[in-house]
Parts: C-alpha cells; sequence; structure tokens
C-alpha cells in the first residue's frame, strides 16, 4: 500500500510504513546523514537528518524532527529547505567537527568520504572551535583494516554491522558521552569474515583497507570496471579498481537480488591474487622460461597430434566453451573429480526442473523456517550464512511489528522483538558460526546428515521418523516461506537427493539453494564432460596422446592419483593459467593468461544465474584472455567476446539467456562508450591528446562497451551491469548507491545485473540415483573449508594468507582414543604421512576425521579412510 507525501511542494508516492529519509533519497531529494543505512535501518544518533514537519494544511509552523525516525504518512507535509531545519543541520555537522582532525589532505577516504560530501551538503566550512581536540589510539586490527579513531563521528554504524548484522563479538563500543571509542578490549585481529566491510560501512575514514592503504592510490586516479567475484558460487558483484596497470582495491558493487550492501572478506580482498608474486607472466617450457614464439608452438603441436581438454569450475564460460571447440566435446572433461562432476550435473537437473524455487539472498532473509543439510555456510558461501543471521531475526520483527514498532527502527525492534529467532536447522559435521543463531544444531557424519534429511522427507509425507526429524519437520510444514540448504561440499549427493525430496514434500511454497562448489561450477556443468579420473582413462584408452588444462590447479580439485595418471600418460601437458601453480610447474608446455580483472567473460552462479564481469586492467598482448589463447591455437575464428557468445549461444539454446547477463560492445549512451575512469582523473591531460598522440590514446575494448578513458557516459544513464561506480554530483562515497536503487534495499534502476538461465520448469524432478553403500572400516573423511584459504586463488592473495589459519586435522577425542591417538600426534591417512598433527575437538561428529582442504586434501568424492599413527 502507498501513501502521499508532500515533500517542498512536490507529491510523492511512497510505500506505507517506510522512513521518511529513505523516501526522501530513493526519490533524489539530498537529506544529509549519518547513521542512517540502508541495511542497518535509523537509529537517530547523529541527528543530522533535521527536516520540518507540519501536522495538517493549517499548520503554518511545524516542528522539526529527525527524518530517519519519522514514518512517511499519507498527506504528510515536509520541507527539507526550510531555513531553521537547514541551519540545524549546519550545525550539527559544526560539532561534530569539533573534535575531527585537519588531516583530509593525507586520509585515505578523502575524495570519496561520506563526511566530506554532508559537510559540503550543509555549507558548513569554517571551524570556530580553539580548543583542544579530543584524542585517541589507534589499534593494530590486523592485515585487513586500518584503525584512526580520531577521525570518528561516532554514528555507531561500525558496530551495529559488526555486532548486530554480522555477529561478531570481537568490537564494540567504550565510554560514554563525547569519549566513544569503538574498537577492540584490546590490540588483535578482528575476527568476523565480514570485518572488510567496515572500510565501507564508515562514513569517514576510521576504518580503512590496508592493503590499500600500502599501495595507494587516490579514487580519482583509478579506473574501475564492473566485476563478479570469482571465489564462491554466489557470484557478488564487484567493483575493481586499478591504477598503473596494477589492481588496487576491491569494493562492493550492488546488487538488490544477491549481495545488496555488503561482501565478504574473501571477495573483498581474495581477488587481489591478480597481483600476487605467484602470477605466471611469461611462458616456461619444462619449468624454465622459454620464447612466445617456442612456447605456442609446442602447444600447437602437441593439439596437432590430438589432444583431450580438461576445463575448469574458476575458468569463465567462454573460455570453457573454446577448449570444448578446440578438442570436441567427446573430448572434453569437467577439471573435478568423477563424482563432483556428477554431483554438480544433478544439482543442474534439480535447478532445471524448479527454477522458480531457487532463493535470492533477500528471499533467504524474508524465510521462516530453515533446515541446513551439511553445509558450513560461513566457509563455504560466506554471503549466504550473513543472510542466515537476518533471517533468524525475523520472528523478532515479525513481534515487533504486531507491537507497532517499524522494520526500521533496528534498536526498537531489538527490545520490542523480545529476542525471539526464526528456526535454523543445522545439520552439519563439525562445530559452525552459525551455532550461534541455530534453534537446533545436529553434529553428524555426512552419511547420518542425509539420513536426517530424508527422515524429514519421510515425516512431512506421513510417515514415521525419529523424534528430531519429526519436530523439523512440524517447524517447515509450519512455516510460510520454508528454506532448505545443501550443496556439494562434503563430496557426497546423498544430501542433495534428501534436500530435493523436502522440497518436493513441502511444495510449490517451499524455497531451495544448493550451493556448487566454484563460482563457474554450474557453468562448467551446463558444457558437459565427466571428471579428471575420466580423462585418465581416456589418456590411457588411446583417445589422444596429449593434454590442454584450462586455468586449473588439478592436484587440488581431483584425486592425486587420477592427476599423476593424466601426467604419467599424456606426451605433453599444455597448461594455460594465471597462476604459477604445482600443475604449470609438472606441465610441458605453460601459458600465461590473463586473470579476471584484465578480461571480460562469463559466470553462472548458484541460481544459474549468468552474470559478466569486464577487464579493469588493459591486458598485456603475449597475456590475452584464455578463450583468445583458446582461439589462436585454432578453437575458432572470434574478434571479441560478443562473437563467441553468439557462438555457443546457438549451438546450445539452454545459454540464450546469457545474451541479456549484460549489453554487447555496441553499447552506447548518450555520451558514447562508458567511462571506466571518474571525472578528476589527474592524467586527464593525456586523455585531451587522445587521437593526436597515439601514446596518450586508451586503446579501445572490443568485448565491451567500457572506455579506458575518462570521456564517456556515467552515472544514471548507464545500464545497471555496466555502471563504474556510484558517483553523482556532489556525491562520492559508497552511500550514493541510494540513487541508483529503485528502492532501498531494493533492485537497482533499470533491473538487478545479470539473467537467469532458467525461467519455468514442470518440478518433476528425474529419479534419484541408488547410491552405493561407502564400505569399509575407516572413518569418513569430511574437508574443512576456510573462507580465508578456501583455494589457490585465494591463498595467492597476500592478504588473505596473513588471515588463514594453519591446516589442520581433527578427530573426536572418543575416536581418537579408541585409535589410541593422542593431542598433537603424527598420523597418516590411508598409509600418506600427514603434515600437521592432530587435534582433538569434542564439537565434532562421530566417525568422521576432518582435514582442511588444498594441498593437504584435494576434493575427491565422499570416502572413508583408515588413521592411523605414523610409523
Amino acid at each position: 500500500m502507498s501513501v502521499k507525501v508532500n515533500i517542498d511542494g512536490r507529491s510523492i508516492e511512497a510505500k506505507e510504513g517506510s522512513d521518511l529519509l529513505s523516501v526522501c533519497l530513493s526519490h533524489g531529494i539530498d537529506v544529509p546523514y549519518f547513521c542512517w543505512h540502508g541495511a542497518l535501518g535509523s537509529l537517530g544518533a547523529c541527528r543530522q537528518c533535521a527536516v520540518r514537519v507540519y501536522s495538517g494544511p493549517d499548520d503554518a509552523t511545524g516542528k522539526i524532527v529527525m527524518s530517519c525516525m519519522t514514518p512517511a504518512t499519507d498527506g504528510l507535509r515536509v520541507s527539507v529547505a526550510d531555513p531553521e531545519a537547514s541551519n540545524f543541520r549546519a550545525r550539527v555537522i559544526e560539532w561534530l567537527m569539533v573534535n575531527h582532525p585537519h588531516d583530509c589532505p593525507v586520509c585515505e577516504e578523502a575524495g570519496s568520504c561520506h563526511l566530506q560530501d554532508m559537510t559540503v551538503a550543509t555549507g558548513h566550512n569554517e571551524r570556530r572551535y580553539r580548543f583542544d581536540k579530543r584524542t585517541h589510539r589507534n589499534q593494530d586490527l590486523g592485515p585487513l583494516l586500518t584503525h584512526e579513531m580520531n577521525r570518528c563521528i561516532a554514528c555507531y554504524r561500525c558496530t551495529r554491522f559488526y555486532r548486530d548484522y554480522a555477529g561478531g563479538r570481537d568490537l564494540d563500543a567504550f565510554g560514554a558521552h563525547d569519549n566513544v571509542y569503538f574498537g577492540r578490549a584490546e590490540d588483535g585481529v578482528l575476527e568476523s569474515p565480514f570485518a572488510g566491510n567496515l572500510a565501507e560501512v564508515c562514513p569517514t575514514g576510521v576504518f580503512n583497507d590496508k592493503g590499500w592503504s600500502q599501495d595507494y592510490a587516490r579514487k580519482w586516479d583509478m579506473r574501475a570496471a564492473p566485476s563478479i567475484c570469482p571465489h564462491c558460487a554466489v557470484g557478488c558483484n564487484l567493483f575493481v579498481s586499478e591504477r598503473d596497470g596494477r589492481v588496487r582495491r576491491v569494493q562492493n558493487r550492488y546488487h538488490g537480488a544477491l549481495n545488496g550492501y555488503f561482501l565478504c572478506d574473501r571477495g573483498r580482498f581474495g581477488p587481489l591474487h591478480v597481483v600476487s608474486p605467484m602470477r605466471l607472466i611469461a611462458p616456461q617450457m619444462d619449468g624454465v622460461a622459454a620464447s612466445e614464439h617456442d612456447a605456442v608452438a609446442a602447444a600447437r603441436v602437441a593439439i596437432e597430434q590430438g589432444a583431450i581438454g580438461i576445463g575448469s569450475p574458476r575458468a569463465s564460460l567462454e573460455a570453457n566453451y573454446a577448449l570444448r571447440q578446440l578438442v570436441g566435446a567427446e573430448k572434453f572433461f569437467a577439471g573435478v573429480s568423477d563424482a563432483e562432476a556428477k554431483l554438480v550435473r544433478r544439482m543442474v537437473e534439480i535447478l532445471r526442473a524448479a527454477p522458480e524455487q531457487i532463493a535470492t539472498l533477500p528471499e533467504i532473509e524474508a524465510c521462516d523456517a530453515v533446515l541446513v543439510l551439511g553445509e558450513d555456510l560461513t566457509n563455504v558461501a560466506p554471503r549466504i550464512a550473513l543472510a542466515l543471521r537476518q533471517t533468524a531475526r525475523g520472528a523478532e520483527r515479525a513481534l515487533a511489528t504486531q507491537k507497532g514498532v517499524a522494520h526500521w527502527l533496528d534498536q526498537a525492534v531489538c527490545t520490542a522483538g523480545e529476542g525471539r529467532r526464526s528456526p535454523i536447522v543445522l545439520a552439519t559435521s563439525a562445530p559452525d558460526a552459525l551455532d550461534d543463531v541455530a534453534s537446533l544444531s545436529l553434529r553428524l557424519d555426512p552419511l547420518s546428515v542425509a539420513a536426517f534429511g530424508d527422515a524429514v522427507a519421510v515425516a512431512l509425507s506421513g510417515g514415521e521418523a525419529p523424534v528430531e526429524a519429526e519436530n523439523t519437520a512440524a517447524v517447515l510444514a509450519a512455516a510460510e516461506r520454508p528454506l532448505i540448504i545443501a550443496g556439494a561440499s562434503l563430496g557426497g549427493a546423498q544430501t542433495i537427493e534428501a534436500a530435493a525430496s523436502i522440497v518436493s514434500a513441502l511444495g510449490a511454497k517451499a524455497r531451495i539453494v544448493l550451493i556448487a562448489p566454484e563460482a563457474n561450477s554450474l557453468g562448467l556443468a551446463l558444457l558437459g564432460g565427466d571428471g579428471v579420473e575420466a580423462a585418465a582413462a581416456a589418456l590411457e584408452a588411446g583417445v589422444a596422446r596429449n593434454v590442454v588444462v584450462l586455468e586449473n590447479e588439478l592436484f587440488e580439485r581431483a584425486p592425486r592419483g587420477a592427476v599423476e595418471r593424466v601426467f604419467a600418460t599424456a606426451q605433453t601437458v599444455v597448461a594455460l593459467d594465471a597462476l604459477s601453480t604445482e600443475t604449470t610447474a609438472c606441465a610441458k608446455v605453460a601459458l600465461p593468461v590473463a586473470a579476471f580483472s584484465e578480461s571480460a567473460g562469463t559466470f553462472i552462479n548458484y541460481e544459474a544465474r549468468a552474470q559478466r564481469f569486464f577487464a579493469a586492467v588493459q591486458p598485456h598482448e603475449h597475456v590475452p584472455a584464455s578463450w583468445r589463447r583458446l582461439a589462436a591455437l585454432g578453437a575458432g575464428d572470434w574478434a571479441s567476446l560478443d562473437a563467441i557468445i553468439r557462438d555457443f549461444v546457438v549451438a546450445q539454446s539452454e545459454l540464450a539467456g546469457v545474451v541479456g547477463a549484460a549489453p554487447d560492445a555496441s553499447c552506447s549512451c548518450a555520451h558514447g562508450k562508458i567511462a571506466r575512469a571518474p571525472r578528476p582523473l589527474s592524467a586527464h591531460t593525456a586523455d585531451d591528446r587522445a587521437g593526436r598522440d597515439p601514446a596518450a590514446t586508451p586503446k579501445p575494448d572490443p568485448d565491451s562497451p567500457l572506455s579506458f578513458g575518462m570521456e564517456g557516459a556515467r552515472g544514471a544513464s548507464v545500464p545497471p551491469a555496466l555502471l563504474t561506480g556510484y558517483e553523482t554530483h556532489g556525491l562520492h562515497s559508497a552511500n550514493a548507491v541510494t540513487r541508483f536503487e529503485e528502492e532501498i534495499g531494493g533492485p537497482l534502476r533499470g533491473g538487478d545485473p545479470g539473467a537467469r538461465l532458467f525461467k519455468q520448469g514442470d518440478g518433476a524432478l528425474p529419479p534419484a540415483a541408488a547410491f552405493a553403500p561407502i564400505d569399509g572400516d575407516g572413518l569418513l573423511l569430511v574437508p574443512l573449508y576456510d573462507v580465508f584459504s578456501g583455494s589457490e586463488t585465494g591463498r595467492a592473495s597476500a592478504l588473505l594468507a596473513a588471515r588463514a589459519p594453519a591446516p589442520r586435522l581433527l578427530l573426536h577425542p572418543d575416536d581418537a582414543a579408541a585409535l589410541g591417538l593422542n593431542e598433537g600426534a603424527a598420523v597418516s591417512l590411508d598409509g600418506v604421512a600427514c603434515a600437521v598433527p592432530l587435534t582433538l575437538e569434542s564439537g565434532l561428529a562421530r566417525g568422521v576425521v576432518a582435514v582442511s582442504v588444498g594441498p593437504l586434501a584435494p576434493r575427491g568424492p565422499l570416502r572413508r579412510v583408515r588413521v592411523e599413527a605414523q610409523r
């Protein structure tokens, strides 16, 4: 239901129950603010958003109120331009600036600072305070964030996000009155995997990206491009900023159906693997540097002799398609284990059958009962874990609404909601970071997790089941919007099938999330192909003599024995990658290709949403995008990204939606191409010589409608998928995103980027395959994922590596006692010595051994292993 509000003579239609500040911002009416945030609601702490409201048509006096604390009601008359309200806002800025240091020239935030924007907006330009300023001691908060407390204006955004929204407990407000301190009780690393958001949540320069501070460039000196996070299957949207051909910073790019206002730290700092010393920047042959000519010639010979292709779930859809075209569909293999390839294909079948039931992140937050089967969400899909923390507060918000408390009055909601939580049931094998918001946490081995899910499905269908399954089924059946989450992280398809059975039993009201292993796992599955074990068997059967490996560290994605068979059988292995890995070191020929920040392409996320990423850095001619490298080796004649997309959508009609993921390279706005560079780019004089001085002319980008120069369109006229920033006249910080949203927290104007590939299904799932029992007397191997060290690309980022924990091997104390093992013992798994000592964990499920994924434990099928003391 909507209401009409009159603001300075302008009649505006607003959603009933909205706060007045949100209404103003959604309609382009600038009201200064600090403590309000689109995801955190209203607090009324800063007193900056003052406006005058009138009680009725006969009220000529009105009163000054805080717009963030005032509901928009039908017929409300408001004046933002009222002189007294304007003066009030100016005086608020003045008192907030009393203790603020005069350090804008040396502050990293300068030029993209919300405090600067609001100071200019209120007209404050003179300091009258002549006394000593309050000063604070800064803290060392770890490798990701800087801390400069003297810039604080006490808006409380940091603690509201960190504690109330993200669930962290090691950051708080200390002190009172005008001496409030926001930090830790003592110096130390901020523990939350969402701490990096403080750099954008803070409206001043208290918290900043430490990596950017150490490799600094002013905002107006950097070019930015829209991109997609390559580090998990959620597909969060990013801005990647560069200067002098080097990526300097990654920031959140708002997407109403996905990441909203926030990223996890892996998404924010992981993409900096592109500036890692591990980058492969020159061709190699037999592990030794070689010339481009010799390496490419050797690769061509290997392909002419006959080769199979091994793709990758971290490579773009275009790159995997180009490899398949190069070797032929029958010789194309997924660069994962056979079990994972089969499992992800099954996930695709389930999603294809019921695409309307796939939950977006806002839908996850709106669900009122959740069952998680086997997934450690905080480490596997962190942004979904953050959404579940908001889901848990649903019951609290519902009770507050019954009491007449507006949903945007967050602190009042906490009080009126009486701490109620929506039911969340976690069935996992190891202690989970979401245990603090779960109504029931079960520690079960992977097979028991699937059995529990099957029992819930049976109970929903009227059958008998154990008490916990009966109770869970009753909660899900009573919910209006139940959600089931499962995924591939345990290596077995049993949990996926159990989740599908529960959703079928619940019917159309249920929502499902199936989490694929990596950024483009679904895209790879849509192209087909068995796993690495099948590739090894094909080589041994003489199908081909050689192998082309695409952007893949095979030793981490498939059983080591199968990978070693590939290298032992192949005459020549050609590896294409942006990173130096064990695979490139073992390859006969290693050819460098562009990283995701230097190329354009498409990823398919967990929703089967095709999303486009674009180059932030101009690629080097000898380090092309991998699909271009493959085209030069004979895969096809594609001069642009659009050309290869047109090719594969004709070949595979199910991928037709990829065309709509973003406008093609011919798209132009009123001012031509879309500018990556901001208007005040300090190198503008060089751009002014474009066309007259070849050295000053930015190179054209054939793969996008984006320009590498400063000339071109920007702002609200740009299609959402091509936005390179949110700066508008007078607004330069991340908070300017409100100008680009249809409504606060809603989709972007013009629609959220990307295109869902599966439009409408029949709801009928293919029958589940019968699972062979996992026999043996060993323990089930459970992979331990970590948000900071989950992949080779994550570990290549120096900032993430600094936060990564040491690898772990865990056993339940009872299992250890039965095996005669003690804390710190050196153990072997299936006769192979483990590099880390044993840790006993009483919170672990019985019957499992948990090992950190990576070099210590490659991904593979769910299996049993023998655990014994090293001899």
